[in-house]
């Protein structure tokens, strides 16, 4: 397949391009600061320019997009939501159909219309982040003419993850997946088997999905 990544150097980027390149399918990275390897099609494309990013994405048969607008960065809510528009504006006149987004954990439902973000104990640090990619779920569930998939993380989903890829994990929709801890955990290296599994074999239409072990 030829798969197209947005933000494919990002902690989550990262890991998917590592896992759909090591499954031998072609790879266009587009990034602000383009790398150089044999295996991948690096190109430079701002997410807010649709046109430009438009172009880049042409002929792909899925557009993986990894975007993040930086947990640091103090417009991170509206950044977020402003390049995740731009983004699917640019999947739509790609010609591409098939979109897999890569969201937060915070919209996840944990009680009857509660969903995490709105929760007292969620941490105000990734409020902003959490509240940008909840309403973007709600933007993408208008849009009719993308084959669209939008997935949710585990709750604990980061670096300090040390279980690796183990290709194992559990699917849910819209509430976590718990353990027999009741715990909501998936590394990075298994969040890219789930993507890469859901980009050769899709199986959520148009809908949200999260996955955890």
């Amino acid at each position: 397949m030829k798969v197209a990544i947005i933000g494919a150097t990002g902690f989550v980027g990262s890991a998917i391009l590592n896992e759909i390149s090591n499954r031998n399918h072609e790879i266009t990275a587009i990034v602000r600061n383009p790398k150089s390897d044999d295996k991948t099609n690096w190109v430079k494309a701002d997410v807010f320019n649709s046109e430009d990013l438009a172009e880049a994405l042409k002929g792909n048969d899925v557009v993986i997009n990894a975007y993040n607008s930086g947990w640091t960065n103090p417009n991170i809510y509206d950044d977020f939501i402003a390049g995740s528009k731009s983004i699917q504006q640019a999947v739509k006149k790609s010609g591409v159909k098939r979109f897999i987004t890569i969201g937060g954990a915070g919209s996840l439902f944990v009680a009857p219309n509660v969903q995490a973000v709105d929760t007292p104990d969620f941490p105000k640090e990734y409020h902003a982040g959490a509240s940008a990619a909840r309403d973007y779920l709600n933007i993408i569930k208008e849009e009719k003419e993308l084959d669209w998939t939008f997935f949710s993380p585990a709750f604990e989903m980061h670096a300090g993850i040390t279980t690796g890829r183990t290709g194992k994990y559990r699917l849910g929709l819209e509430n976590p997946v718990f353990d027999q801890n009741n715990r909501s955990i998936l590394s990075v290296e298994d969040l890219a088997v789930v993507i890469a599994d859901e980009t050769e074999n899709p199986k959520h239409h148009q809908v949200r999905f999260t996955a955890a072990y």
